[in-house]
């Protein structure tokens, strides 16, 4: 007989499987859970599919605090007391004469109206406290779910690991932020896009392990088709990262042009800077020209991906990828406004968690075709 649960008090049982050679012994840990853990899994995935939906906002978010040049507002991190803004004349006051310190004031907004700073101060303080949130989500849940023993045992180190990841990245975001209080009126585009794809990567966990809960086991990729899944996985996230540095130096203002870029498929001018690696991540022109070769490389791959698998999760990533090209293109041509800028950030999570999705179902058939449960 098989056995998909554990009741308390229940005998430890595996199930066996065949592999080409004999049976193998399905893990016991993969299958041993109680009557509550497994009734708690709906609960778990929804909790993890809000989880994501908010992260996903919280990019959407921190885009227009970037477009909306809001990103230096506050300038001091506080991550408990932080959450209150400014309740008073006074307290606005206070607020806006430590703007007034830094360069972004002196060189860009001197001048620059209570209201005005308002405006940005409300932008910045709105994906603060989104992060916030987005820890109270993902903890208090946690801790209700641990505490009443909800979680299955192997769930246990992922939820663990993405609390982790949150508090990390709020870190990294104020490690961001103190980059543009000295000596620069924008914050560093190398930190800029390491905190949007770390970003990304929660968004990814988040949907891996939701996608995982009740699911087939996965394991690492062990065929071509689990490797190219992986690698498609891998090549959309350095296209995100891609896309953090043309953030990070407005790249998408200049060379509103395509598919020439400056009147020419090849620029002039790509490899200028010394040492040349300087050029990938602080040459406006060839950060912004390797953005679309990256995009014309994941097109393919896709294409490539759809035409041998033929999967609802291959098709999704693949219009998923198409549209992103397309608005790409768009927000490119009409200079990047605010409405085109969100929908394409936006639009760059859709697609990682398609090919997240495409990573699971591919892992997870792969794990079927090893481990296949039979009765004895």
């Amino acid at each position: 007989m098989t056995y998909s649960a554990r009741a308390p008090g229940a005998r430890s049982c595996g199930v066996w499987s065949l592999e080409g050679e004999g049976p193998r012994r399905y893990p016991a840990s993969m299958i041993e859970m109680t009557e509550r853990q497994r009734k708690a899994r709906p609960y778990i995935r929804a909790w993890l599919w809000f989880a994501a939906f908010l992260v996903f906002i919280m990019v959407i978010v921190g885009g227009a605090t970037r477009l909306t040049d809001s990103g230096l507002s506050i300038t001091e991190w506080q991550p408990l007391l932080g959450a209150i803004p400014p309740l008073t004349e006074a307290d606005w006051l206070a607020a806006f004469e430590k703007y007034k310190l830094i360069p972004e004031y002196s060189l860009v907004n001197q001048g620059m109206s209570l209201e005005e700073f308002k405006f940005i101060y409300w932008w910045e303080w709105a994906h603060r406290f989104l992060g916030r949130f987005i820890g109270l989500v993902m903890i208090v849940p946690f801790l209700f779910f641990w505490a009443t023993h909800r979680i299955e045992p192997r769930l246990t180190p992922r939820l663990v690991t993405l609390i982790l990841l949150g508090g990390l990245q709020g870190a990294l975001g104020w490690y961001m932020v103190k980059s543009g209080l000295v000596e620069r009126v924008d914050v560093s585009q190398y930190r800029l896009a390491a905190h949007l794809t770390l970003a990304t990567v929660i968004l990814g966990a988040i949907v891996w392990t939701a996608l995982g809960v009740g699911g087939a086991p996965r394991h690492p990729p062990q065929d071509r088709r689990g490797w190219a899944a992986f690698g498609l996985a891998a090549l959309i996230l350095l296209q995100v990262a891609a896309g953090g540095f043309v953030a990070g130096l407005d790249a998408g203002m200049g060379y509103n042009t395509w598919p020439l870029m400056d009147g020419q498929w090849m620029p002039k001018g790509l490899l200028i800077m010394q040492p040349v690696w300087r050029n990938f991540f602080e040459n406006a022109m060839t950060v912004q020209f390797d953005h679309r070769l990256i995009a014309y490389i994941v097109a393919l791959c896709a294409a490539l991906y759809v035409w041998r698998v033929q999967s609802r999760a291959a098709y999704a990533v693949f219009i998923a990828v198409l549209l992103q090209v397309g608005l790409g293109i768009w927000t490119l041509l009409a200079q990047v406004p605010l409405h085109l800028g969100l929908s394409h950030q936006g639009g760059a999570m859709v697609v990682f968690a398609s090919a997240i999705w495409v990573m699971h179902e591919a892992l997870s058939r792969q794990a079927a075709v090893r481990l296949q449960p039979v009765t004895i």
